[in-house]
């Protein structure tokens, strides 16, 4: 067995498990979706999971989007939205898809 930390991680996974029925979604959406299926996480660590996803191949950006509106730090907002990369390995989760067949009636 290699040394260090394993490359393996449970939240990234659930996060792969919610983009494959998402599709895709940007940052606080997913956060959304993952603290109603999984066990509470921090926003900060679902931007860090997708940062380091980005970096393995398990996601891909999707688009970047500007919107405007009425934002505490001023009057637009990007939204970077996340597919599945190459390496993302979907086991299809009964929680997440639970949740996405009741969303979606």
């Amino acid at each position: 067995m290699p040394k260090g930390r394993p490359v393996r991680s449970e939240i990234r996974q659930n996060i792969i498990e919610i983009l494959y029925f998402m599709e895709e979604g940007y940052g606080y959406e997913i956060y959304k979706a993952y603290t109603a299926i999984f066990p509470k996480v921090t926003m900060r660590s679902i931007y860090y999971h997708l940062k380091k996803g980005l970096a393995l191949g398990e996601f891909k950006v999707s688009k970047v989007q500007r919107e405007k509106g009425e934002y505490s730090w001023g009057g637009e907002a990007e939204k970077t939205y996340y597919g599945l990369g190459e390496k993302a390995k979907p086991m299809g989760n009964e929680k997440a898809r639970g949740y996405f067949d009741k969303k979606s009636k």
